[in-house]
């Protein structure tokens, strides 16, 4: 009998009741464990290039909760990283880099680009091996507009201000530079399915910052380059978008990039998610602060959840990744209540 590994299944337009649930960011700070092992480990890059430390923390959040896929522990800016772009990570003030100059893009170097990369790949094979069979392994990178933005502004802004400035004074550059975070970027993805990624998900953190006509070429145009090269060598492995913060764009998103699945953030309405649903998978959308909060709050996001897109292709998760601040007992709750639903 063939193995089922039902976030592939309905990734692929099956329903399944109680539908499968895994969380963005699922192997974070708000674990004992993850905090013991980040102690021991030193930097957050230091966790993301350590395949042994890596498969430890991603694994986590697998034995204590059971959920139904595996995210790879890595970070979207390991690719300008291995671009040979310095980046460190402080505490309290997120990722650091030093923001690149329009006549940089031209020099970054494509060279060692998957040399750089290779502890992440073992990563992915070492999962896929430590993983339960029935367990989804899911591979990730940043979208390049969103990859672009630390790259250019250094630091994380509110509106994306330095990289739509950047786009707008220096075309051809910022042309140059999503194009090559593109193509990189789709290579990247293979590398980990050919590791042993069952999935793969594209995280557009910073699309609901830009204009109609920007959101097709920054955000859709970049997205629908990768789907077309990971197609190209494998057709059949699915892939979620997650363009957050898209609102009413969402439709145009899935139409032009071609992607399998969409991840909603929690803004997005029931009746827009139904209607998105009817074309194919979604994944989310529960607002991370139910989950920080607990009991009531969290009972009626779930349950609003499950009666109003338990009837489709569904992949329960979070509008966004999971907090610190979240207790563990209301992880147990939520997935509980997911569990014990029916029909």
């Amino acid at each position: 009998m063939a193995l089922k590994r039902i976030v592939v299944d309905v990734l692929k337009g099956e329903t399944v009741f109680p539908p499968p649930v895994w969380l963005m960011r699922q192997a974070g700070r708000y674990l004992p464990e993850y905090r013991e092992t980040r102690k021991s480990a030193g930097s957050f890059l230091d966790v993301c290039y350590n395949p042994d430390l890596a498969v430890e923390v991603t694994l986590q959040p697998i034995r204590r909760f059971g959920f139904d896929a595996s995210i790879v522990f890595s970070d979207i800016l390991v690719v300008p990283h291995a671009l040979g772009r310095d980046l460190r990570f402080e505490e309290g003030r997120g990722p650091l880099m030093t923001p690149i100059e329009p006549w940089e893009v031209e020099r970054l170097d494509r060279e060692t680009f998957h040399v750089n990369l290779s502890p992440v790949y073992e990563t992915v094979r070492r999962l896929r091996q430590e993983l339960p069979p029935e367990t989804t392994l899911i591979g990730f990178c940043g979208a390049p507009w969103t990859v672009a933005t630390y790259m250019i502004a250094g630091h994380g802004t509110p509106d994306q201000a330095p990289a739509r400035l950047f786009a707008y004074q220096h075309p051809v550059q910022f042309a140059e530079l999503l194009n090559l975070l593109a193509d990189l970027s789709g290579e990247y993805l293979i590398r980990q399915i050919e590791a042993g990624a069952d999935v793969v998900q594209v995280f557009d953190s910073w699309s609901g910052v830009l204009d109609e006509a920007c959101f097709e070429t920054f955000c859709v145009q970049p997205m629908a380059r990768i789907v077309r090269c990971v197609r190209a060598r494998f057709p059949d492995v699915p892939i979620i978008g997650f363009p957050k913060g898209a609102g009413c764009r969402y439709e145009t998103y899935r139409g032009l990039t071609g992607v399998d699945a969409l991840g909603l953030d929690w803004t997005v309405p029931m009746h827009q998610a139904q209607r998105l649903q009817a074309g194919g998978a979604v994944q989310g959308n529960l607002d991370p602060l139910r989950l920080v909060v607990g009991g009531r709050a969290l009972e009626e996001g779930v349950g609003r959840i499950l009666d109003g897109l338990g009837d489709g292709p569904l992949v329960f998760n979070l509008g966004h990744g999971i907090t610190p601040q979240a207790p563990i007992v209301h992880v147990e709750s939520m997935l509980q209540q997911i569990r014990g639903a029916r029909r």
